[in-house]
């Protein structure tokens, strides 16, 4: 199973109400895409020749096969949440049929734009961001917003049944039913979950992201109110780029 989307969507609160099944794991920012793809692209343009000529064809399977299993190793009997915003993107998802499964779900958390660039503002500012908070957040192909929204947008027009995308709003304020939306697409059993009593098992030390309290998650659900007013000319960018 795999967890994609925008950022700011609710994936580290999706991650933690998932941990509460002890037959699940869902953790935080994943490398198992950019491993896989490092592999792949060694294995086809750095070490082609040797694979070839040593009649390998099948090591670049094995390899690149066994990443997730490495990553995830003593967690066997659990079913695996992956989390990346990568999930998205045509060429990943074709690394998820290649070498994992070749029937993916892919929950894709969602947003609109204005919220997200005022959640990162919101952070910026608690962060003592030097200059204007507001800046670079948009910018073409950048992380972590714009390159998501490009895969986000690409799921939303080439969905075959992998992707179930999931808003903020249904997942903050119909926590429930939104919950029970996820386990049928992936085809899991109930499980009751306590939406008063949410901890974050797997926390991620966000002093990495430079950005302190980014996935930081409330005992108790709801949609917190943001307290930023945006320009003018970034809510006409939020919404010339909303698809």
């Amino acid at each position: 199973m795999f967890i994609s989307g925008l950022p700011r969507t609710g994936s580290t609160l999706l991650s933690s109400i998932l941990s509460q099944n002890p037959k699940l794991h869902s953790e935080g920012n994943s490398g198992v895409c950019q491993l896989m793809w490092d592999m792949q692209q060694s294995c086809t343009l750095n070490v082609d020749e040797q694979l070839a000529a040593n009649g390998r064809e099948f090591t670049q399977i094995d390899l690149i096969s066994s990443i997730p299993k490495i990553y995830y190793k003593g967690l066997d009997n659990k079913v695996i949440f992956d989390k990346c915003r990568s999930w998205t993107f045509a060429k990943n998802v074709e690394l998820i049929r290649k070498y994992i499964t070749s029937t993916p779900k892919i929950i894709v958390l969602e947003r609109p734009l204005q919220e997200i660039v005022a959640s990162f503002v919101a952070l910026r500012r608690a962060n003592n961001f030097v200059g204007n908070p507001e800046d670079g957040l948009l910018d073409n192909f950048s992380e972590p917003i714009v390159r998501s929204l490009i895969g986000v947008n690409w799921a939303k027009q080439n969905n075959n049944g992998e992707f179930l995308f999931v808003s903020y709003d249904d997942l903050t304020l119909n926590t429930q039913s939104t919950i029970d939306k996820i386990y049928s697409f992936c085809e899991l059993k109930p499980f009751k979950h306590d939406f008063n009593n949410i901890v974050n098992k797997h926390k991620e030390n966000d002093v990495t992201y430079g950005l302190l309290g980014q996935h930081d998650v409330r005992p108790q659900i709801g949609k917190r109110d943001l307290d930023v007013v945006l320009s003018t000319d970034t809510i006409s960018k939020c919404l010339e780029m909303q698809l």
